[in-house]
């Protein structure tokens, strides 16, 4: 095996949000074979950064859902970021609806100032609705969206739009499946995107030459290393992207029907040390 790139969240971090000892063993075993690991995921890479900060675990990684790669040391490889005209586009319908967002940029997660107003209110209008629901699935859901390291609050998306930094990822949350379908239907034909999801309240956009699988691809041919002996593991659709271009994939037995659908192996779960089971069935290929 050439190269292995692992999605996070719901593959590498389990639902305590923590890497276990035996996939980080795993990792480093296939290090030690000369594999070379990528973590790719949806987060910034300042938040891979600093959830790796206390472990051995040294990478490359692929972040904002392919639009940007950084070195194991930490420095920036490439990165595509969104067109402002876009990226004002989108913030401002976003604005408009009462989306919750978060957009990446070189430094920051920013996000609006009454972010968790925004969820709650959605949350309140769900129990009033149906005062026997039980929310506590959702109110987790919110709590890992701000688990996050590096945010940064605004007052209104006009803030980000006048910094003239580049943004790399916008992501939009709702628990509310109409709102999110709206949002869906408003950007999935735009030319100049990328549109995916990597969690059941969630769609992000990014440059439409971003992805996972393009940033997969465009690292084996950086590094020297075959794509037909590269293998990828996830769990959402956003990984689909990668899924289709590497010789070799798994998907986590917690996955989404349509990544275990398109998977050559089916793992454990995120939970079961998934990570680790496919690093194995991978390297005795």
């Amino acid at each position: 095996m050439d190269m292995i790139a692992i999605d996070l969240d719901g593959t590498l971090l389990n639902s305590a949000n923590e890497i276990s000892k035996n996939n980080i063993r795993a990792i480093q075993r296939a290090q030690s074979e000369g594999v070379e690991v990528i973590i790719a995921t949806g987060r910034a890479s300042f938040d891979v950064q600093n959830l790796f900060s206390n472990l051995e675990l040294n990478t490359w990684v692929i972040s904002a859902n392919g639009a940007t790669i950084h070195r194991p040391d930490g420095a920036l490889f490439s990165s595509i970021p969104m067109g402002k005209e876009d990226v004002t586009e989108i913030l401002g319908w976003f604005e408009k609806e009462g989306f919750y967002y978060e957009a990446i940029d070189d430094e920051a997660i920013l996000t609006p100032q009454n972010g968790r107003e925004l969820m709650n209110i959605e949350l309140d209008r769900i129990r009033s609705s149906n005062p026997k629901t039980d929310v506590t699935r959702l109110e987790r859901a919110a709590e890992k969206q701000f688990s996050q390291t590096g945010f940064s609050h605004v007052d209104s998306y006009k803030e980000i739009v006048d910094r003239e930094r580049n943004v790399y990822n916008i992501l939009a949350f709702s628990f509310e499946e109409e709102k999110l379908q709206k949002g869906w239907e408003r950007f999935k034909n735009h030319p100049d995107l990328t549109l995916v999801s990597s969690a059941d309240h969630n769609f992000e956009l990014e440059h439409r030459l971003a992805s996972k699988g393009n940033a997969v691809m465009h690292l084996a041919r950086q590094l020297n290393r075959s794509i037909e002996r590269t293998a990828v593991i996830g769990d959402s659709l956003n990984d689909l992207s990668m899924m289709n271009v590497a010789g070799y994939s798994a998907a986590m037995g917690n996955g989404k029907d349509e990544v275990k659908e398109a998977c050559h192996f089916l793992t454990k779960t995120n939970d079961e040390d998934g990570v680790a089971h496919a690093i194995d069935h991978f390297l005795s290929l």
